[in-house]
């Protein structure tokens, strides 16, 4: 029986297993070359971070790094700097992060992030209720945060549903071989793809990085690193 999908507006989480089996059936009723990618992959887990200002931070530093190098960058992020508040990214000297291990450009993606969050243009609260296109372009109007991060954040620190990182090189991977495409599909094309399976292109996110995982016998890099609630 194919279930209906409800209005690409509505705001949905993946909190839970269930979460993503409803959004399983969903995807497999709008497009059912996905139950052969199911079949291959299993059943993807669920993957969630903590958000906030340092769900934000753990994703902005685990860009173009691999999984571990981003979380011992961190475990020494959230250490020197505990609380961990925009105010105290704010004050810390340059110099200090860099021997912790940022990239310049990491440290101002940061400190503008802390800056937006204190004169409040940038609201994670608000941010947290919108649909996904409004909430990335939200995300993405502040210096520092590209489309993946954006992404990325919605997606495993927010549980948004409709989350899509398009330009994830393993997801892009995973869609060209379970497709059978001829090349890695770019960002845009990756969109113009998953357009059906709105409202819950999070979930398919996470089917086919479980689908990468098994084809090609190795991890992806996931976006997001552990944060300090892990």
């Amino acid at each position: 029986m194919t279930v209906p999908a409800p209005p690409s507006s509505a705001l949905l989480r993946i909190d839970t297993e269930a979460d993503i089996d409803t959004g399983l059936a969903h995807l497999i009723a709008a497009d059912p070359r996905l139950a052969a990618v199911l079949a291959t992959g299993g059943h993807p887990p669920l993957r969630r971070r903590p958000g906030g200002f340092a769900g934000l931070a753990a994703t902005v530093l685990g860009q173009q790094l691999s999984t571990a190098s981003a979380a011992a960058i961190g475990a020494r992020l959230f250490a020197a700097i505990d609380p961990f508040a925009p105010a105290a990214v704010l004050k810390a000297r340059p110099d200090r992060l860099a021997r912790i291990g940022l990239s310049a450009a990491k440290i101002k993606s940061l400190k503008e992030i802390a800056r937006a969050l204190q004169d409040g243009s940038l609201d994670l609260s608000a941010i947290a209720t919108m649909p996904a296109d409004e909430a990335h372009a939200a995300l993405v109007a502040v210096h520092g945060i590209g489309p993946w991060t954006a992404d990325s954040y919605l997606l495993f620190c927010l549980g948004h549903s409709d989350a899509w990182p398009a330009g994830d090189l393993a997801l892009q991977e995973a869609l060209r071989l379970a497709f059978g495409l001829d090349a890695r599909p770019t960002a845009r094309q990756m969109i113009a793809i998953a357009e059906p399976w709105r409202p819950w292109r999070g979930v398919a996110a996470f089917l086919l990085w479980t689908y990468y995982r098994t084809v090609k016998q190795r991890d992806p890099v996931l976006p997001a690193p552990p944060t300090p609630a892990d």
